[in-house]
């Protein structure tokens, strides 16, 4: 089960967080792994090298996802080095949480330039240049399943997500390529724990019958089942990875 050998995987925004984490479990079941990174090399750098030095392969390649030239850089250098990509994992994004009326314009576009411009370039690419039965996993949020004040904007983005994934589905599955989301609850990351205090984790822990908030390989375990050939006859998909929070 969900072996990847000889898979080779394009993972953006994977120098840390549920990025990194997936660039490694996929590296464990046997993918060669493309580790995109926007500006945190030295942080993208280690991921390889861990990669490595547990004996996969594995690269890091520069792109912000925003802008339609670095990902068409970041694709061709990424066939250019492995020969091809199977998979494309939708990792990269940013969450800024205001209430609608504080959301600046300046908050606004930064969501959507990232969060959705960014899956629509990576798709786009993905038409001509991802392999004849690939697969692609795309990131939501389980957010969008409730009503939290503060996340209007970054939910309008993932609600985007979905639609996008659903659509493309129906666009490039004459190629034999099935596309799904994934859609975590809270999940402790540094970029998520940063901040909050242990009282909010602890009520947002509450949220699901475990009591806990996920760990990155909670998700990245999913991640690598959907890229694997175990998972081809889901597509269209989302699936919640919350532990029963929504």
């Amino acid at each position: 089960m969900n072996n990847l050998s000889n898979k080779v995987v394009l993972v953006t925004g994977a120098s840390k967080g549920i990025g990194a984490e997936v660039a490694k479990k996929l590296a464990e079941a046997g993918a060669k792994v493309i580790v995109n990174f926007s500006g945190s090399k030295a942080d993208a750098d280690n991921v390889v090298e861990e990669i490595k030095t547990n004996g996969g392969e594995a690269i890091a390649v520069q792109a912000d996802v925003s802008k339609s030239e670095d990902v068409k850089s970041l694709f061709d250098q990424s066939i250019a080095h492995f020969g091809r990509i199977d998979v494309l994992v939708n990792n990269a994004g940013i969450m800024i949480t205001k209430t609608i009326q504080e959301t600046t314009d300046e908050d606004f576009d930064r969501h959507f330039s990232i969060n959705v411009k960014g899956v629509f370039n990576t798709l786009r690419e993905a038409a001509t240049k991802l392999a004849d039965n690939g697969s692609i996993i795309n990131f939501s949020t389980s957010v969008n399943r409730l009503m939290l004040p503060g996340y209007g904007t970054y939910v309008a983005t993932k609600s985007a997500v979905e639609q996008l994934t659903r659509v493309f589905s129906k666009e490039i599955g004459h190629r034999g390529i099935n596309v799904n989301s994934v859609s975590p609850g809270p999940t402790a990351t540094a970029l998520f724990l940063n901040g909050k205090p242990q009282e909010t984790i602890d009520r947002l822990a509450s949220l699901n019958p475990f009591g806990r908030i996920a760990e990155t390989d909670d998700i990245a375990n999913v991640v690598v089942f959907l890229a694997s050939d175990e998972a081809k006859w889901i597509n269209a998909q989302n699936i919640g990875v919350n532990g029963g929070m929504a």
